[in-house]
């Protein structure tokens, strides 16, 4: 079993994980946009002309899981809340990176800093609405 997070956005959603590309040091994997959708696809029809850009479907690698997202067309569309993409590091250096990066543009909540739990933890939201918590644990 494998468990991965799946982000919804309001039409930025290649915006973003391009952005998560270069936090994360990854490249994405997949992507199609709803105008790829097959013709024989029920929800073919249901699409905008607007939307057709728009992604349906994108995959990043970050570590051994995947980072998945996808616009949600307007009516579907929700913000954020109840969540956040809880991220563990190695090294407090590489933390500091990954969670400056994470908050351009974005909000902090708490600044990352040695807390008793951990060399490095910092909480924010990024410019485009995800919650993220950055975690390096304590060396062993």
């Amino acid at each position: 079993m494998q468990l991965n997070p799946y982000l919804s956005f309001n039409g930025q959603c290649e915006a973003a994980f391009k952005f998560y590309e270069q936090c994360l040091g990854s490249k994405i994997n997949a992507m199609m946009s709803w105008g790829e959708l097959p013709d024989d696809d029920p929800m073919a029809g249901q699409v905008s002309p607007e939307w057709r850009d728009k992604v349906m479907h994108i995959s990043l690698p970050v570590g051994d899981r995947e980072l998945m997202g996808s616009d949600s067309p307007p009516e579907y569309y929700e913000e954020p809340k109840g969540f956040s993409i809880s991220i563990s590091i190695d090294g407090p250096a590489e933390a500091e990176r990954v969670f400056k990066a994470l908050a351009e543009n974005g909000t902090i909540k708490m600044p990352i800093q040695e807390t008793f739990w951990a060399a490095r933890f910092g909480m924010l939201v990024d410019q485009f609405g995800i919650p993220w918590m950055v975690n390096c644990d304590q060396a062993s």
